[in-house]
C-alpha cells in the first residue's frame, strides 16, 4: 500500500508556542505509529502530550503495546483463502470490520470537525463510531451531520441523575444504536504530563458540547493542575450495580455495553445485572497505573462469560495482527482509541480514512497467512500462544511520549 503523505504545517487550533518545530513540508505514513509520529511534530506539545500519555509511570500505557508482543501465531496452512471476508455481526447490526472507535472526546481539539469527521470515516468503512460523552460536537450535530453512521453513545454516571437519563433519552432519540456504560472512572487518573504543561482546562473555544454551559463552571475552573481533575467533579462516585437496569430502562431497546471491564469477577456481575456485552478496557493506560494490558485480561474475561454476551476489547491495538491476535482469544471486535486522535492531528477525516484501510489490509494480510478465509474461522483455529519460554524472547522497554 502506497504512504500517505502528510502535510506539516501546524494548523492546529490551539497555542502552538510549544510546538515541536520541524523543516520537513511532509511525513510519510506507513503504519499507525507514523501519525503519531506525524502528529508529534505538528502539534502543541501541551497537545500532544494530553493525547499520548498515561498516568503516574505509565506502566500499563506501556503494556498495553508491550503484552501485544507476548502473543504469538500459529499460522494454518493449505487452507483457502482467495476470498478474505471481514465482516462481523453484533446485535444484528452489520460491521464491515471487527474494529471500530472507542469513544473518546474533545476531538475537535485534533481537527475542526472533530467527532463528525470521524463518524464519517466510520460510515464509509462501516464500523461504530463511539460517541464520548465528553465530546466536543453534541448527540444531536453528529446524528445530524452523519445520519447513516452506526453511532453508540458512551455515558458517564453525573452526580445530576436527571442529567444522566436526558443524555441516555437524548442519544435514543438522535438514533444511536446502543450505549457503553464507562465503569472504570468514578475518579480520573492523574496525568502528570498536563500538569507539568499547565493543561488544566479546554482552550477557548472548545467546550463539551453534550453538557449545558453552566457546566463549564465545574470541568473548566481550574482549580487543579490537570484538566480532568476538574472534569471529574462532575461523575458520581457511589455508582453500583443497579446502575444497569436503571440505564437499560432509559435506553430500551438499545444494548448496553459496561466498558472497564478487568476481572472475571466484574465480567459475570456485569451480565448477571443485565449487560449486553462488555468491553474490556483500561482506558488506554489513562487511568490506573499497574492493571494488567488488556490483552492479558482478555482470556479471563472470555472464559467467565461463556459465550452469553459479547466481549469487546480496546488499548495498545495498531497493527493488524494485534486484531487478529484479540479475536482469536475470543474477542469479538477491537476498539481503537489513541490512533484516532492523532490520524486526526495530521489529516482529518482523511486520515482516519486511511488508518482504517491500513488496518483492514494489515487484518486481510495476517487472516490469509493463518489460513482464515473469515472471521468466523479465526476463534476456532488455535491460533495464539504464549512463547515456549513463558514469556517473550524480546525485550520491550517502557513507551515514550
Amino acid at each position: 500500500m502506497a504512504c500517505l503523505q502528510i502535510n506539516n504545517n501546524n494548523n492546529n487550533n490551539n497555542n502552538n508556542n510549544n510546538n515541536n518545530n520541524n523543516n520537513n513540508n511532509t511525513f510519510p505514513i506507513y503504519n499507525l505509529h507514523d501519525f503519531q509520529l506525524a502528529a508529534k511534530q505538528k502539534v502543541p506539545r501541551d497537545l500532544y502530550e494530553y493525547l499520548a500519555s498515561g498516568t503516574d509511570d505509565e506502566q500499563t500505557l506501556a503494556e498495553n503495546r508491550a503484552a501485544m508482543k507476548q502473543w504469538y501465531l500459529r499460522p494454518r496452512v493449505l487452507r483457502p483463502v482467495s476470498n478474505i471476508c471481514t465482516t462481523t455481526c453484533l446485535f444484528g447490526q452489520k460491521l464491515k470490520v471487527p474494529f471500530f472507535v472507542s469513544p473518546a472526546g474533545v476531538q475537535c481539539l485534533c481537527d475542526p470537525d472533530g467527532e463528525c469527521a470521524t463518524a464519517k470515516a466510520c460510515g464509509k468503512v462501516g464500523t461504530i463510531f463511539g460517541h464520548s460523552q465528553h465530546a466536543t460536537k453534541s448527540i444531536e450535530e453528529v446524528a445530524q451531520e452523519v445520519p447513516d453512521a452506526n453511532k453508540w453513545y458512551q455515558l458517564y454516571i453525573l452526580k445530576d441523575r436527571a442529567m444522566t437519563g436526558a443524555l441516555i433519552g437524548r442519544a435514543v432519540q438522535a438514533g444511536y444504536k446502543g450505549i457503553f456504560l464507562t465503569v472504570d472512572s468514578p475518579r480520573l487518573g492523574y496525568r502528570e504530563a498536563d500538569a507539568r504543561n499547565g493543561f488544566n482546562a479546554l482552550p477557548e473555544p472548545f467546550r463539551l458540547a453534550n453538557y449545558p454551559a453552566s457546566f463549564g463552571d465545574t470541568y473548566n475552573k481550574q482549580q487543579h493542575e490537570a484538566w480532568d481533575q476538574n472534569s471529574q467533579e462532575l461523575f458520581d462516585t457511589n455508582v453500583t450495580w443497579d446502575i444497569i437496569p436503571w440505564i437499560k430502562e432509559q435506553c430500551a431497546p438499545l444494548p448496553i455495553i459496561v466498558k472497564g471491564i478487568h476481572t472475571a469477577e466484574d465480567a459475570i456481575l456485569a451480565v448477571k445485572w443485565g449487560a449486553d456485552g462488555v468491553m474490556v478496557s483500561n482506558h488506554g493506560g489513562r487511568q490506573l497505573d499497574g492493571a494488567l494490558a488488556t490483552i492479558d485480561i482478555l482470556p479471563e474475561i472470555v472464559q467467565a462469560v461463556g459465550g452469553l454476551v459479547p466481549v469487546l476489547i480496546d488499548g495498545g491495538f495498531q497493527r493488524g495482527t494485534d486484531i487478529l491476535k484479540a479475536l482469536a482469544l475470543g474477542a469479538t471486535a477491537v476498539g481503537i482509541g489513541k490512533p484516532i486522535f492523532f490520524a486526526l492531528c495530521v489529516g482529518g477525516q482523511e486520515a482516519v480514512e486511511k488508518l482504517f484501510q491500513m488496518l483492514a489490509n494489515e487484518l486481510e494480510a495476517a487472516m490469509a497467512l493463518c489460513g482464515c478465509a473469515s472471521i468466523e474461522e479465526i476463534s476456532s483455529l488455535g491460533l495464539v500462544t504464549r512463547h515456549p519460554s513463558g514469556g517473550s524472547i524480546v525485550h520491550y522497554q517502557r513507551a515514550k511520549l
